[in-house]
């Protein structure tokens, strides 16, 4: 019997293999999508979507029961869990169904299974092979585990797809990272009442940021205890035994989430089998393409940004290769320092290019502005005035080009897209100072961070 033949396999429904199908898709090419859990990925399913959900929960407690200074008197705010899981676990079913939904309008074929790249343009499915003439990777990423005495079928610890689901929300909750996923969950926990303890190894929470905004993010958070440059050196059911500056130290709690990242799913599918080049994770070039003929990877297994929005773009761009040989002239190219990111926390961050810190490191010479959020009305009439918020610009002190944009506050995620455009188009700060930003909103935080440039 012939075996069935696509112009391109995918391997993994995460954001970067859905869209990467979908473009084919709709490019008229004949593809097939491969998933052995569920559409969507772990973004949709047990990460992105599902964390900001119950967030969106948590921020809604927290401004009915800050309410008063606004002139709404809320009385007996009180958090429904049972609720709140049931409105998380709507939304992603309706997501899911929405992504079956474009596939199925562009013509991809969805097999279930586990898929494995025996060779270039050769796929098995649970026992059954197909060929192709492109092979696109999108395996995704896994929780991070770090063997650590007490972590083997302990009850009380969970990763980040056990919090998601907790039967109650923790007394007390124990967090071992202080990287996105732990200080997003440190902060919707502590919202919604558990005492957390945040442990982290590095001197500061969240190692991307700049340490001025990084402190400012902390201190924001102040129903959370952060303990830092600390080793998590064992775990005993709910309690963490750490050191620090040579001292022992433990937390006792109901919960421990460990939360030290996640790490390309470069395992069980074929990828040292079939030659690829892994260091870390699948190695790429600009273009998605990986060291064997006509097999591409994107998002998370390429271990280059483990971001949901990065696997889109780098979905885009390997569909665009392989639709068109030139489109790499054409622009179609990864430009990693543009991508942004975003932390979901209460208050958000978010930032996009070079940190004052980083440039600090290389000793690099840059113009540094930064503003206060309360410079904009919209964000102290609906935040307040002692609400945190920051905008920071970085700007080449030679050609006046923007090099980094960062921005601490309510509604942060939000405005930084705007912020990526600014660098991807190479702009200097007198272009931007040019730009029409509407009034009353919070983005003029990053007009008037422009303005502040000392040139």
């Amino acid at each position: 019997m012939s075996e069935t033949h696509f112009d391109v396999i995918v391997l993994g429904a995460g954001p970067g293999g859905y869209l990467a199908a979908e473009r084919l898709g709709h490019a008229g090419k004949k593809v097939a999508l491969v998933e052995e859990q569920y559409l969507g990925g772990t973004c949709l399913n047990v990460g992105c979507i599902p964390t900001k959900t119950l967030l969106n929960g948590a921020k809604n407690y927290l401004h009915a029961k800050e309410a008063s200074q606004f002139g709404v008197d809320a009385q007996g705010v009180s958090v429904n869990w049972r609720q709140m899981q049931a409105w998380k676990d709507q939304v992603v079913r309706g997501l899911v169904a929405g992504v079956a939904a474009t596939e199925r309008k562009a013509g991809v074929t969805v097999i279930n299974g586990r898929g494995r790249l025996d060779a270039p343009g050769r796929v098995t499915v649970e026992g059954v092979a197909y060929t192709s003439d492109h092979v696109i990777i999108a395996t995704g990423s896994v929780p991070a585990m770090p063997p650590l005495p007490g972590t083997q079928d302990n009850p009380a610890l969970v990763d980040s797809t056990g919090i998601l689901s907790l039967p109650e929300v923790p007394e007390r909750l124990a967090v071992i990272g202080g990287g996105v996923i732990g200080v997003e969950f440190a902060s919707l926990y502590s919202t919604l009442g558990s005492k957390v303890t945040v442990i982290e190894m590095a001197p500061e929470i969240l190692p991307f940021m700049d340490d001025d905004l990084a402190a400012k993010a902390r201190a924001a958070m102040r129903d959370v205890a952060f303990e830092l440059g600390c080793r998590v050196e064992s775990l005993d059911g709910g309690t963490v035994h750490y050191s620090k500056d040579g001292e022992s130290k433990s937390v006792d709690a109901d919960v421990v989430l460990m939360a030290v990242g996640r790490r390309p799913a470069t395992d069980g599918w074929g990828a040292q089998e079939s030659g690829l080049e892994i260091n870390r994770g699948v190695v790429v070039d600009d273009t998605m393409r990986t060291n064997l003929p006509n097999v591409w990877a994107i998002g998370d297994v390429t271990g280059r940004s483990l971001l949901a929005h990065a696997a889109y773009r780098m979905a885009e761009i390997a569909a665009a290769n392989i639709l068109d040989p030139d489109a790499k002239k054409r622009g179609e190219v990864m430009r990693w320092h543009t991508v942004p990111w975003a932390v979901f926390s209460i208050p958000e961050a978010a930032g996009v290019g070079l940190t004052e810190s980083a440039a600090k490191r290389e000793e690099r010479p840059v113009l540094v502005a930064k503003v206060p959020a309360l410079m904009s009305g919209r964000f102290i009439a609906e935040n307040g005035f002692k609400a945190p918020g920051e905008a920071k610009i970085l700007v080449d002190p030679d050609t006046h080009q923007v090099l980094g944009i960062h921005v601490l506050g309510a509604y942060a995620a939000e405005m930084i897209w705007g912020a990526q455009a600014v660098l991807e188009m190479e702009l200097t700060v007198e272009d931007l100072r040019q730009v029409v930003f509407p009034h009353p909103t919070v983005s003029e935080v990053i007009r008037e961070a422009a303005w502040a440039v000392k040139l």
